[in-house]
């Protein structure tokens, strides 16, 4: 009968051959990638034959950015800067968030009240200003406790990179109405103000788009060469709207000249508190504010899509004291020298870009039929004196 075959055990393995054993397997785990890295695909397509055409299978290899996430997001979904998933670039706080929200929020109801008052239909512009404002740190607001919605904190982002916009285009309105009030032929550089005031508008609409686009392109999500291109978008559109700010500080220093001229020849000594002086000057205030904040972003962007060895972009200080107070003091100054104050009586009224190009139209039409009858009348003076001449000789 034959000896039933020994069944082998773990047990008969070598001390040393179960620890290397072990050793390569943990190895095999700690090895795999993990962050951003690029993995490759292959695709196979497959051939086709028929009654014209012969073509063969191919393989195509894909280099995808892959990312694979080892560390466990915390309550609010935060996640550390460069990591895979990670939308901001350090922990913000709901708290500052909250609180410009709340006093953003009170500034549109306040400019809202001083529109109804002083009766100035164009102030929604800085109303919407504001608006966008509030909507902007109350989304900021909100991503602090969704770290993971993209969705969200891209919302914020456009609201936040656009809304200093509105207030542009509502400096360019004021002076417009400045020009048309107190300067009598009512034009600077020989332009009527209210092409002055559509031109610029139109120049900071321009620039709207510019970094809307730009904006729209920058998702955290996206990668990182399309974050590079939407930068570089971005960063030409607020250079386009720094270009025409400072257009529009020549047009606002002219008027300034003139208006000193007017008051020299009159013999009025106004000083900085009355007349047209404090609202020019709330105008060079704000754009100041928009100025510095448009420094910010240029060099908070200038270090491209990570931000990772630029400070402006990962210490959140450094947002609320070069964007947020910066945007609050543009909008606030016109609450302490409110353009209803100062713009009063039917003069104040500017009539609508349209209108104005109608108006001068019409005078040009005007213009060419008194050419034309000037023209008829020294026509048939002379014929007169032809006629006289002719008479006397005869």
């Amino acid at each position: 009968m034959a000896a039933p075959t020994p069944i082998p055990t773990y047990t008969s393995l070598p001390t040393t051959l179960l620890a290397q054993v072990a050793r390569q397997a943990t190895a095999a785990v700690t090895s795999a990638p993990t962050g951003t890295f690029i993995s490759t695909q292959h695709i196979t397509i497959g051939g086709v034959t028929n009654d014209y055409v012969t073509l063969a299978g191919s393989t195509i290899d894909l280099a995808l950015p892959t990312c694979i996430q080892t560390i466990t997001p915390d309550a609010n979904g935060y996640l550390p800067p460069g990591t895979c998933n990670a939308i901001w670039d350090y922990y913000p706080s709901f708290s500052a968030a909250a609180a410009f929200a709340v006093i953003f929020g009170l500034l549109t109801a306040l400019h809202i009240f001083q529109a109804i008052r002083y009766k100035k239909p164009f102030c929604w512009v800085i109303v919407m200003a504001t608006v966008w404002e509030t909507m902007a740190y109350v989304f900021r607001a909100v991503s602090t406790r969704q770290q993971q919605s993209t969705g969200i904190y891209l919302v914020f982002q456009i609201f936040i990179l656009l809304s200093p916009l509105w207030v542009n285009a509502f400096v360019y309105m004021v002076l417009g109405r400045m020009i048309h009030m107190f300067v009598p032929s009512r034009n600077i550089f020989s332009i009527p103000a209210p092409i002055v005031a559509a031109g610029f508008v139109a120049f900071d609409f321009m620039s709207f788009v510019v970094q809307l686009v730009g904006g729209s392109m920058a998702g955290p999500t996206a990668p990182a060469n399309q974050q590079l291109n939407a930068i570089h978008v971005y960063m030409g559109g607020i250079g386009i709207q720094q270009f025409f700010i400072v257009v529009f500080v020549g047009f606002a220093a002219k008027f300034q000249l003139e208006m000193r001229t007017l008051d020299a020849r009159s013999g009025r000594q106004g000083s900085w508190k009355s007349g047209w002086r404090p609202l020019l000057m709330t105008l060079y205030a704000s754009l100041t504010f928009i100025t510095v904040r448009i420094i910010f972003r240029l060099v908070e962007f200038s270090s491209g899509s990570t931000g990772i060895s630029n400070p402006l972009m990962t210490n959140e200080a450094y947002f609320y004291v070069l964007e947020a107070m910066p945007m609050l003091l543009a909008v606030l100054v016109f609450n302490f020298v409110h353009p209803g104050s100062v713009l009063g009586g039917p003069d104040s009224e500017m009539p609508g870009f349209f209108a104005t190009c109608m108006g001068f139209f019409r005078k040009k039409k005007q213009f060419r039929k008194l050419d034309d009858a000037s023209e008829s009348e020294e026509m048939s003076s002379l014929r007169g004196l032809i006629n006289v001449a002719v008479a006397s000789c005869g």
